[in-house]
């Protein structure tokens, strides 16, 4: 049996918010972002390269995430990102908005029965 994956279209709307946790625990770069994502799903959600990459160049031009370069002594350089204030705050208030959604969500698809 194969294994189970989550529809893109749960997670779509959502991608921003998942960057940016994962940017509030830690300075991070790309690959390692995706590897985390991978990770914490359990190999049942894969965020395409192109999309963490779109996602990146949104939350930086809306000052949610700033970049600088690593100094790695082997290998390529690599593009770090990390959270600024105002990201730290968008993080807690989409949180929040999760949660209530959730909440709603919990008691239209399971309620009423």
């Amino acid at each position: 049996m194969l294994p189970k994956k989550i529809s893109n279209d749960l997670i779509r709307g959502h991608t921003d918010t998942i960057v940016l946790n994962l940017l509030n625990q830690q300075d991070s770069y790309g690959y390692e972002i995706y590897k985390k994502i991978l990770q914490l799903s359990d190999g049942q959600y894969e965020l395409k390269e192109a999309t963490l990459y779109t996602a990146f160049r949104r939350l930086e031009k809306e000052d949610l995430i700033t970049s600088y370069w690593g100094d790695e002594t082997q290998g390529g350089r690599r593009k770090y990102y990390q959270l600024t204030d105002e990201g730290k705050e968008r993080y807690y208030q989409n949180k929040r908005d999760w949660e209530f959604a959730k909440e709603i969500l919990n008691k239209l698809i399971e309620g009423g029965s």
